[in-house]
C-alpha cells in the first residue's frame, strides 16, 4: 500500500479536504461585536490562502449568556449574528479550504468561576455543573482562588443544553461553516461530563458518553448531515493522587462509542483534569508573566497582584510538571486509530515535516497544529509541497509567551523576539508568498 502524504486528500463525513494539515482551534478573541467578523477572517484567512485542508475556528460559545471560558470569546447563539459570519466562511472557501465551528460551554471552568473581574461586573451568573463541583476545587473556592455558585443541570436541562449545541451548528452551517467540531476536552462542560471526576450523576447522563450522543442527534435533527468531530480526553497527565479520571483505555472506549454514535472525526487527547499547562505543555512563559503591560490585567483577573503572583508561581511549577514532548497525543491517536473506522486526528506539540510523515498512516490520518500558527499565519505554505525536506519546521519555540496574556483579553500574538525574528526573516525570503499546488480540481470544488 501507498504510504499516506501531508497533501493527500482525506475524506470526513462525505466532505473531502484538499489535504490532511488543518489549523487546529485557538482562541481568536474576536468576540461578538460588528468587527467579529473581520477579526476572524483576518485570523483565519491566511491559513486558508497558504494552502490548508482545515481551518478550524477557535472555541465558539453556545449559549447567550455565560459559559465563556476566556475573554474574547465569540458566541454562535444569536442568528443575526451568526448570519454575518458567512462572510468569513466566503473568504476561507475562496481559497479552496474547509472551515470547522468549534462550539464549547465552559460550565465550571467558565469566566464567572476563575476570572475576579468578570465575577465582579457579573455577580448573577452561575456556572453549570454536571455534578456539584469536585471536593479540591471547593477547597480552592474556600481559600478564594475560585467562585463557586454553580447549578448543578437537571435531566431536561442537559437536553436543553444539547438542543443549544444542535441549534448553533444549524446556525453555523448555514453560514457556511463545514465542520461542527464539539469542544470535548480542556475542562469545558462536554469534558465535565465525560470525567468521572466531575460527573457523579445518577440519571442516564451519569454516563457522560451519553450527552455527545444526544448533542449528535440534535446536531444531525437541527443542521443535518454535517460532518461532525469532537476531542476525546484521556486524563492521564493529572497530578498524581488524584481519582477518579479518564485512562487511555476510557478513551479509547468512548472513541469507539461515538465511532457507533456517527462521529466523523475524533482528535485524542491527553491531559488533566483540570486546565492547566498539560493543554499547552513548553516553557515557563517568563516575558508575558513579567510584560508591563499586562500586570492590570492579570491583577483583575486573578484578584490583585499578589494572588496573581501566587498563579504565577503555579505556572512555573506546571511548567516543570508538564515537559514539552513532541507529539504527545501520538501515542493515544495511534491505539484509537487501531479501534475505530473513522478519521483520527493528532494535534499536540508537532512541529517538525519530518515527523509529520511519520505519524499519518500510523498514529493518526491528518494533524494539526495550534501555536504555530501565532508566529505563522500562513504557515502551510512551509509545510506543504511534494518536495518539501523532513528537516523543515515550525518556528515557534513552544514558550507560551502567546497564551498567558490572553487571559488580560489580550489578543493571541507571537511575543518572542526571537521567533518573530525568525519569522520576519523566512517572510522576507519569500517563504509565504504561494501556496503549494493543489490537487487537480481543488481550487473549483474545495471541500468535495
Amino acid at each position: 500500500m501507498a504510504s499516506i502524504r501531508l497533501d493527500d486528500p482525506v475524506e470526513i463525513g462525505g466532505l473531502t479536504l484538499r489535504n490532511r494539515l488543518y489549523r487546529a482551534p485557538l482562541l481568536e478573541c474576536a468576540g461578538t461585536g460588528d468587527d467579529a467578523p473581520e477579526r476572524l477572517a483576518a485570523e483565519l484567512e491566511p491559513a486558508a490562502r497558504a494552502g490548508a485542508g482545515l481551518v478550524c475556528q477557535g472555541a465558539t460559545i453556545v449559549s447567550e449568556t455565560g459559559g465563556c471560558a476566556a475573554p474574547g470569546m465569540t458566541r454562535v447563539a444569536d442568528p443575526p449574528f451568526v448570519e454575518s459570519l458567512e462572510s468569513v466562511t466566503d473568504r476561507i472557501h475562496g481559497h479552496g479550504a474547509a472551515i470547522a465551528v468549534q462550539l464549547e460551554h465552559g460550565g465550571l471552568r467558565s469566566m464567572e468561576t476563575w476570572h475576579a473581574g468578570y465575577r465582579r461586573d457579573h455577580p448573577n451568573l452561575q456556572q453549570l455543573a454536571v455534578s456539584r463541583p469536585p471536593r479540591l476545587l471547593r477547597l480552592l473556592d474556600t481559600l478564594g482562588f475560585l467562585d463557586y455558585d454553580a447549578h448543578v443541570l437537571t435531566t431536561d436541562e442537559v437536553y436543553e443544553l444539547a438542543a443549544d449545541f444542535g441549534r448553533s451548528a444549524a446556525l453555523a452551517v448555514d453560514a457556511g461553516y463545514d465542520v461542527v467540531h464539539i469542544a470535548g476536552a480542556n475542562m469545558g462542560i462536554v469534558h465535565q461530563f465525560l470525567s468521572p471526576f466531575y460527573n457523579r450523576r445518577d440519571d442516564e447522563f451519569g454516563d457522560g458518553v451519553r450527552f455527545l450522543e444526544v448533542v449528535a442527534d440534535e446536531i444531525r435533527e437541527q443542521a443535518g448531515d454535517v460532518p461532525l468531530m469532537t476531542k476525546v480526553p484521556a486524563e492521564t497527565a493529572a497530578p498524581p493522587g488524584i481519582r477518579p479520571r479518564l485512562t487511555e483505555d476510557n478513551a479509547i472506549d468512548i472513541c469507539r462509542r461515538l465511532d457507533d454514535a456517527g462521529y466523523d472525526a475524533l482528535v485524542p487527547v491527553s491531559g488533566s483534569v483540570f486546565w492547566d499547562a498539560s493543554i499547552v505543555r513548553g516553557s515557563f512563559p517568563a516575558r508575558a508573566w513579567h510584560d508591563d503591560r499586562y500586570r492590570d490585567g492579570y491583577a483583575d483577573a486573578f484578584g490583585g497582584r499578589i494572588r496573581a503572583r501566587l498563579v504565577e508561581l503555579g505556572n512555573r511549577l506546571e511548567a516543570t510538571w508538564y515537559e514539552f514532548e513532541p507529539a504527545w497525543n501520538a501515542e493515544l491517536c495511534r491505539r484509537v486509530r487501531d479501534a475505530v473506522s473513522v478519521p483520527v486526528f493528532c494535534e499536540g506539540g508537532i512541529r517538525e515535516r519530518g515527523h509529520i510523515d511519520t505519524l499519518l498512516g500510523d498514529a493518526c490520518d491528518a494533524v494539526g497544529m495550534a501555536r504555530p500558527f501565532y508566529a505563522e499565519p500562513e504557515l502551510p505554505a512551509r509545510l506543504l509541497g511534494t518536495n518539501v525536506s523532513g528537516d523543515e519546521r515550525v518556528v515557534c519555540e513552544s514558550c507560551n509567551n502567546c497564551a498567558v496574556p490572553q487571559v488580560t483579553g489580550a489578543a493571541g500574538v507571537c511575543r518572542t523576539p526571537s521567533v518573530l525574528r525568525r519569522a520576519g526573516s523566512l517572510k522576507m525570503e519569500g517563504a509565504y508568498d504561494e501556496a503549494p499546488e493543489m490537487h487537480a480540481g481543488d481550487a473549483d470544488d474545495p471541500v468535495g
